[in-house]
């Protein structure tokens, strides 16, 4: 389903499409009333961070803007809680202007009593960042 409305989500998926709506804006303090105090958030390249601020800081150095375009939530449940994969892809701005789009991600989420405890960030753009230098990955 494209672009899944949140209504139809299941809850936690729910909590997630929050979440992520309010990381686009980018609002990382509204953000971070979806996820736990003790949140580990492990963004591309693998770096760490421990409040969704850490993010967005670094998409404001890789982008001019970027919003993602949220294709499908895959919900999971497991004796340890749930998981939550939100997969679509980016667009945006690069920071010389050139719009973009299609980008693929995979956002991996772990939601225990209603609050987002671990994200995992994968996405294309250090390759396609790799090919706008004109390497090859």
């Amino acid at each position: 389903m494209q672009d899944e409305n949140k209504d139809t989500l299941p809850e936690e998926a729910q909590i997630v499409r929050e979440y992520l709506d309010a990381s686009m804006k980018p609002d990382p303090d509204l953000a971070a009333t979806y996820v736990a105090d003790d949140v580990t958030i492990t963004f591309t390249g693998g770096r760490v961070f421990n409040h969704p601020s850490g993010p967005t800081g670094f998409n404001a150095k890789r982008y001019n803007w970027v919003k993602k375009k949220m294709d499908r939530f895959d919900v999971a449940r497991g004796a340890d809680g749930v998981v939550v994969y939100s997969v679509g892809t980016l667009y945006g701005e690069w920071p010389d202007g050139t719009a973009f789009e299609g980008n693929r991600y995979v956002d991996r989420f772990e939601v225990h009593d209603g609050k987002i405890t671990k994200m995992d960030v994968w996405n294309d753009s250090a390759e396609r960042i790799l090919t706008r230098m004109g390497i090859e990955a």
